[in-house]
């Protein structure tokens, strides 16, 4: 007999995405989470707009900063473009979208136990992890899932494809209601506007990066920071390129970073997550759980393909052409922006 129906790994946004998910069909759902505060993480922080109504869906929606496009920049170029359709992204704060999911996933009676998994045990009918039974477990442990090891779906990344993300926020306010991409030679900046008088910026670059260095390397930047109050510590997230041989073993699947991930340089990472936590618990509700891979690759195939694209122009010769290109290409470039919008 079982204790629940749906085990979750991972108190993060996706992980308490998919214990709302799982109340919505009226599954009973416990997550374990080890950490007992708002989790946070290197990250951009910036919503697309696809992003907003699937949390809508779920009942949530975190204060932030209305957002109304994209705008990649060099030190020579710049090419902005605003989201089709009126539509708008948010900049929010990590730990605010945690909370707001963290406050409907209570509502909904989600059980959240503070432990961790070291380990797991399943069978024909059912998974135990931290002392607890359930029917299937879904994994949403992150980037360096514990889960996607112990069930033996982690692949090797090469060295060389690595990349890690830092993150700090400043008290000054925005210049404009875009995000903003900063494209320098060795590292990606991502100034995103998350409300109250707070910008984030995140950096994304090679291992050993240092963050003030490279801003310092964006005298653009560089001049607005000059003199503002940090509003957070420096934190660090990556490597970001994670990959997985499946989604599923048997009653265990993996959702958001812990299925798989291209790298962080799109800034969609929580629209597809919450898109897996929604087929995921729907195929567990259908006691399908191979039909998740199937929904796994048609949810992240736009993120992977376009992503995957990106990246490998971003690590190669072609790196310093990307801003010209665009600048050169606009409706090239705002197509890729909506198709990743939506």
């Amino acid at each position: 007999m079982a204790d629940v129906d749906v085990l979750i790994v991972g108190g993060g946004p996706i992980g308490l995405a998919a214990g709302i998910e799982a109340r919505m069909l009226g599954l009973e759902v416990t997550i374990v989470e080890p950490r007992g505060s708002a989790i946070d993480k290197a990250c951009g922080e910036g919503l697309m707009p696809g992003a907003l109504p699937a949390l809508a869906r779920l009942g949530v929606d975190p204060q932030g900063f209305p957002l109304r496009g994209v705008s990649y920049r060099s030190a020579a170029r710049r090419v902005d473009h605003l989201f089709g359709e009126g539509l708008l992204g948010r900049g929010v704060r990590r730990t605010a979208l945690h909370a707001a999911l963290s406050a409907r996933a209570r509502e909904l009676g989600v059980d959240v136990v503070g432990a961790r998994v070291d380990a797991l045990e399943q069978d024909a009918s059912g998974v135990t992890a931290a002392g607890i039974r359930a029917r299937y477990l879904l994994a949403a442990d992150g980037l360096h899932s514990t889960v996607r090891r112990l069930t033996g779906l982690e692949r090797p990344v090469a060295a060389k494809s690595r990349r890690f993300g830092l993150r700090r926020h400043y008290f000054m306010e925005p210049l404009d209601d875009l995000i903003e991409v900063f494209w320098a030679k060795d590292v990606e900046a991502y100034v995103t506007p998350v409300g109250g008088g707070v910008v984030g910026i995140a950096m994304l670059g090679r291992p050993g990066t240092n963050f003030d260095t490279a801003l310092a390397g964006i005298p653009d930047l560089a001049a607005r920071v000059a003199g503002r109050r940090p509003a957070s510590p420096l934190r660090g997230a990556g490597p970001f390129h994670q990959r997985t041989t499946a989604r599923v073993k048997g009653r265990v699947l993996l959702v958001g970073d812990a299925s798989g991930y291209v790298d962080a340089i799109t800034g969609e990472g929580i629209r597809v997550g919450l898109a897996q936590a929604r087929a995921a618990v729907e195929c567990v509700a259908a006691d399908d759980p191979a039909a998740y891979e199937r929904a796994w690759a048609k949810k992240t195939r736009d993120f992977r393909v376009l992503t995957a694209g990106l990246v490998a122009a971003a690590t190669s010769p072609l790196r310093g052409a990307i801003v010209p290109t665009a600048a050169a290409l606009p409706g090239v470039f705002g197509a890729v922006v909506d198709r990743l919008a939506r």
